[in-house]
């Protein structure tokens, strides 16, 4: 890899304008390609320390030979022509958002003299016309074989269409009159032109104007005494209307736009689109890409609407998405469609709540892909490979232990240890920690005690003859030793937890690392400067797994008691009110809030309760006021 600064431009020789740059590597080849409001600043950020740099941002100006830039008069002529060299050169450091799964396309070959409706999937083809994409095939199989009884056009393959026209027999599709028969000239080109026109004006949005003229049609018809004629009118509008049905009115004023959601969780961001026409959800789509950067939203927002509206996708004139976007994207949108596009993100009514859909299906296609990643056991021997390989382990830690602390300034401290086999929890063999010792929001401290009393029952368990539970006949879970210790912090944590391990003599057996949020820096004992993990790498995404979960088994123990803490705390001093009783108040109200609005008789119908007690209790949680407790979660908010 080359140096960044063999090839850094010469101080003050990169302009100050806004403008368009490409780092080209070695062989000349485009591997980058961005743009700038101001080129100077942008420019002199990719060859500052490397340190401070994003992991692929550090691997794109390591891979780079070159930087070059071009000169443009406004941001807008930015944004045009890093679209157009995006598209030309296809740069591998660019983000690229790809489809978490494969959306079926309705078709309409209205470049061939006898258009033929079809439903596939793919890469798009000049000529044809395309409807969606659908969330399932079936479902829209089933619309094409309603409206093929109201627009009977072509729907055979090629193959099956010359055979017909060579033999002069229609096929079964042209008998039951699901096809208006152009192979053996039943009908005329220019007829069968106009038909799939129509198909497609309907699937386009326009239902109230086909509906509106077949009912003429079939009026006219009845008038004429065509009973008949009328009657085949009649059963396409049922056809018709079933379509309707199956494609529900989302917007009421008949909007036509795409729906944005997008969902981030640091490593990966997960985009949703709905495409809104008429009113109505005709197709849907969803993409996920891998974060390159620490780039806010709107910029990736910028980044997938470029690439969701190329050459072969039309701009709606309206985008409602869950991020706001900056005004140089709505003008290039603008003069992409050539007419005006909004963009915006919606606040409330029914269009905030069909965004919040999308952004909810967002999340959900987001977990589906970590789950996929978790479960996968190819990936996951690749994640634990990665980690023994980046902390220069003999081999992959089958056994990972992982350790929190919790605690609401510095009160009710509590630790959580949550344990991995081969990549997956293991939760019968999590542990929660209640720490006593000290009082403040000391995590260094508590870390050391966690670890300690850890570690400790680690070593009497081995020391100890008896190593089966007489109880359950069970091994001690705890003379298991981890192969790697992972803290939910930086430097400090890591040193203190190195302490323990070495006043345990276990420091050559047991690997140990820290997982700090702010830049997912891993930490090792004795370093001064973090390891960085490609944000793509399978290892830190297991580390990151590991962390979370710690932090969650921490969290839900600490609310937990922090409830019950308050709970005891106001109904401290009530006669006869003891341990039992309330946990059955626990149970029976769900917050702070019902048990003050509660009566006497309904707090005398808990089990336990007379009126008497009843009476006290309501006594007591009158006398504190303004604030309500969520029992379950502890959460406390003003009332």
């Amino acid at each position: 890899m080359a140096d960044p600064s063999s090839y850094r431009p010469a101080p003050g020789s990169i302009p100050t304008d806004p403008g368009v740059y490409r780092f080209f590597d070695a062989f000349g080849h485009v591997i980058y390609v961005g743009k700038a409001k101001n080129l100077r600043q942008r420019l002199n950020s990719y060859f500052a320390d490397p340190a401070a740099l994003h992991f692929r941002t550090q691997t794109m100006v390591r891979t780079a030979a070159k930087v070059e830039w071009t000169v443009v008069a406004t941001e807008l002529e930015a944004l045009q022509l890093e679209y157009t060299w995006i598209q030309q050169f296809d740069p591998r450091f660019n983000v690229k958002y790809r489809d978490d799964k494969s959306y079926p396309w309705l078709a309409v070959t209205m470049g061939e003299e006898f258009p033929r409706v079809f439903v596939g999937r793919g890469a798009k083809k000049r000529g044809t016309r395309y409807f969606g994409p659908f969330g399932q095939a079936w479902a829209i199989r089933e619309t094409v074989d309603l409206l093929l009884r109201v627009f009977p056009m072509r729907s055979c393959t090629q193959g099956v269409f010359n055979r017909a026209r060579s033999s002069g027999r229609a096929c079964l599709l042209g008998d039951i009159g699901k096809c208006s028969a152009p192979c053996v000239g039943r009908i005329s080109p220019e007829e069968h032109r106009a038909v799939a026109e129509d198909f497609c004006s309907f699937m386009g949005g326009n239902t109230g104007g086909i509906i509106g003229r077949i009912e003429r049609e079939m009026y006219n018809a009845s008038a004429a005494l065509n009973f008949e004629r009328a009657a085949v009118l009649r059963d396409s509008l049922v056809a018709l209307n079933r379509v309707r049905e199956k494609n529900s009115v989302v917007l009421r004023d008949g909007l036509r736009a795409d729906i944005v959601g997008l969902a981030d969780d640091g490593t990966q961001v997960s985009v949703q689109v709905f495409h809104v026409v008429d009113g109505r959800i005709l197709g849907e789509r969803g993409w996920i890409a891998d974060r390159s950067d620490d780039r806010p939203l709107t910029e990736l927002l910028e980044a997938f609407l470029e690439q969701l509206y190329s050459e072969d996708q039309e701009v709606p004139p309206h985008v409602l998405a869950s991020v706001e976007a900056e005004d140089t994207l709505v003008e290039h949108l603008t003069q992409r469609r050539g007419g005006t596009v909004t963009v915006k993100v919606p606040l409330r009514g029914e269009k905030r709540a069909l965004l919040d859909t999308a952004v909810r299906n967002a999340e959900l296609a987001l977990q589906q892909a970590k789950l996929k990643r978790a479960t996968d056991l190819s990936t996951r021997s690749t994640a634990l490979a990665e980690i023994a390989e980046a902390l220069s382990l003999d081999e992959p830690p089958l056994r990972i232990e992982c350790y929190d602390i919790s605690h609401t300034m510095g009160t009710e401290v509590v630790g959580s240890m949550v344990v991995f086999e081969d990549g997956l929890p293991r939760k019968s063999e999590y542990r929660r920690f209640i720490i006593k010792s000290f009082e403040g929001s000391n995590d260094v401290a508590a870390i050391s005690e966690v670890l300690g009393r850890r570690l400790r029952r680690l070593v009497d368990e081995r020391s100890s003859d008896v190593r089966v539970d007489a109880t359950t006949g069970e091994a001690a879970r705890f003379s298991y030793a981890p192969a790697l210790i992972v803290v939910d912090g930086g430097q400090p944590q890591v040193n203190a937890a190195a302490a323990v391990l070495a006043d345990a003599g276990l420091t050559d057996e047991i690997a140990l690392c820290g997982l700090a949020k702010r830049m997912e820096e891993v930490w090792l004992p004795g370093e001064d400067y973090p390891l960085i993990l490609p944000r793509a790498s399978e290892g830190l995404y297991l580390l990151q797994r590991l962390r979370d979960e710690a932090h969650r088994f921490a969290i839900t123990h600490h609310r937990s008691r922090r409830a019950k803490t308050v709970v005891e705390s106001v109904l401290d001093g009530v006669p006869g009110l003891g341990e039992m009783r309330r946990k059955a108040l626990l149970k029976y109200f769900g917050s702070m809030r019902k048990l003050r609005q509660a009566t006497v008789e309904e707090i005398a119908e808990v089990p336990g309760f007379g009126p008497t007690l009843a009476a006290a209790v309501k006594a007591a949680v009158e006398d504190t006021g303004g604030e309500a407790i969520n029992l379950t979660t502890g959460e406390v908010t003003e009332i």
